[in-house]
């Protein structure tokens, strides 16, 4: 009897562990999700597909996504606050085509980076500014961001423009290799952004107000947090990042389009959600945000080596936001019940 009292208790006991276990470390169950996806679509390809060599391919989403990565970056900082960014793919189009124009105007491509970088910084302190002291839906505030960003990209031409800057096509044309993987200056940009964002997320001050203002914005203002700098500011990088993206997609495809990134901004949500960023904010990470941009790229690649049509993979993207989106509800029904 002793002995099976014991056990009865130890063996709540590990259930007692588990659940605090759990509770502590639930913000990180959709990006466990996500690497698991990411792991299981990468061992059924290699399986189904004799010549998917993981070096080579992972290599390539890489390369395919850099800008995609970087928008991601951005995307994460605004909906961690409980925001909403429309307008990224618009200011990567503008910032893109302009880049391509200063450039064939003779505009040296130290000074033409750094400007597309305080353009799409501009157009952010202004969604920021709607957002935060006009009290405008960030919905409508990013959509009037993306209809202006999109249109002064017309302005700028309607037709392409091809970039023969060899700066600037030096960020693609050059491959560092190693063992099999290759990876671009465009890759090692969005990277260091990732690596940047990470630090800034996890170890200042800055980042967690972020946390807190979209945990619960009333009470990260009774503590006296920054609540107005830190809002402004998610804006701020988001554009910052949407400008290096622009930067980053002309280096890509050696030329500025009016058209570039349109439906991208619902690409890189969906990046950030299954990557497991709840979409109420406080809680996220830009590493998750990172696998989401990998999963992504790596449905479009089995898509592709399958020969199926594209359209699936918005089928498939679809059913894994739906998939994410019940896994967040279900993530804040359960911090709701542990307070």
């Amino acid at each position: 009897m002793a002995t099976l009292t014991e056990e009865r208790r130890s063996t709540s006991s590990s259930a007692v562990s588990y659940r605090r276990f759990l509770s502590r470390h639930i913000s990180w169950v959709p990006v466990f999700a996500a690497v698991i996806i990411l792991v299981v679509m990468i061992a059924g390809a290699m399986w189904y597909f004799p010549n998917f060599q993981l070096n080579r391919i992972m290599s390539s989403i890489l390369l395919d996504n850099a800008y995609l990565l970087v928008l991601a970056v951005g995307m994460t900082f605004v909906i961690l606050t409980g925001g909403i960014d429309l307008s990224v793919g618009a200011v990567m189009a503008f910032t893109g085509i302009l880049c391509a124009k200063m450039l064939g105007d003779g505009v040296p491509v130290a000074v033409a980076i750094p400007a597309m970088v305080l353009i799409g910084a501009a157009i952010g302190l202004l969604i920021g500014i709607l957002v935060q002291f006009f009290d405008v839906q960030p919905f409508i505030a990013s959509l009037i961001g993306m209809f202006l960003a999109r249109g002064l990209a017309f302005v700028v031409s309607l037709e392409s423009i091809k970039v023969d800057n060899e700066g600037l096509l030096w960020l693609q044309s050059t491959r560092f290799s190693f063992a099999g993987w290759y990876i671009t200056p465009t890759g090692i940009i969005a990277l260091l952004t990732v690596a940047l964002a990470a630090f800034v997320l996890r170890y200042t001050r800055f980042g967690r107000t972020v946390y807190a203002v979209g945990g619960n914005e009333q009470s990260a203002r009774l503590m006296g947090l920054p609540v107005v700098r830190a809002k402004l500011s998610v804006y701020v990088i988001s554009g910052v990042c949407a400008g290096l993206a622009g930067i980053v997609l002309t280096a890509y495809s050696g030329a500025g389009y009016p058209l570039n990134g349109v439906g991208t901004e619902l690409d890189t949500i969906a990046a950030v959600v299954i990557g497991g960023t709840l979409l109420t904010g406080g809680s996220g990470f830009v590493i998750g945000s990172m696998i989401g941009v990998f999963v992504y790229g790596l449905i479009r690649t089995i898509i592709s080596f399958s020969g199926a049509e594209q359209s699936w993979t918005r089928i498939t993207v679809g059913a894994l936001l739906l998939l994410f989106v019940v896994v967040q509800r279900v993530i804040v029904s359960r911090s709701a019940l542990s307070r």
